[in-house]
């Protein structure tokens, strides 16, 4: 799936990942999502969840799933985005979607939700891809609903018991569903 697009500044790679990439995998979803870097982005979770987001072990799962895939997005050599998608029946559930925090609103995030949507829709010919957001984060949610994403109603509550997902320093956070159709001319 190597391919290259081109805004008016870059040149963008996207590719499917293999096993060299999963420590760099791990260090930009850990850069967009936690810590200090993240607050460098308006993805991060730093103020409301604590420690981890992912490690190696995750990824690795993820990685050799049957019908899990990371796709990655580099400019020149440098990794700057990256996205999971698993083939779900006929949808495609799409997790730890990460742009590097010094370059979102660049839109590389845009980009590359669009060759995963691609892929799932062309590849693996799903009817829709979904995904769950914390309901607190109203301007990543916003901005999935730009994108064509609508909650399906289905909430779930934070797996506060699960410690690879961080520590939330609140007691409030709830997962929804959210998901896009597809059509032909998607």
């Amino acid at each position: 799936m190597t391919k290259l697009l081109q805004n008016n500044k870059h040149k963008f790679t996207f590719k499917i990942a293999d096993h060299s990439n999963i420590k760099d995998i791990v260090r930009l979803v850990e850069s967009a999502y936690r810590g200090e870097s993240s607050r460098q982005g308006w993805t991060t979770e730093a103020t409301f969840i604590e420690g981890q987001r992912t490690d190696e072990r995750e990824v690795i799962e993820l990685m050799n799933k049957p019908g899990s895939i990371f796709i990655l997005c580099h400019d020149a050599e440098k990794l700057i985005g990256s996205v999971q998608i698993e083939k779900r029946q006929d949808k495609t559930y799409l997790g730890m979607f990460a742009v590097d925090p010094e370059r979102q609103g660049d839109g590389i995030g845009s980009m590359l939700l669009s060759q995963a949507e691609a892929y799932a829709r062309d590849e693996w010919v799903c009817k829709a891809m979904q995904m769950t957001v914390i309901t607190i984060r109203k301007e990543l949610i916003d901005w999935y609903v730009r994108n064509g994403y609508t909650p399906t109603g289905e909430l779930k509550k934070f797996p506060y018991e699960e410690p690879r997902f961080g520590k939330p320093t609140r007691d409030d956070l709830t997962l929804e569903t959210y998901e896009k159709l597809f059509n032909s001319q998607s």
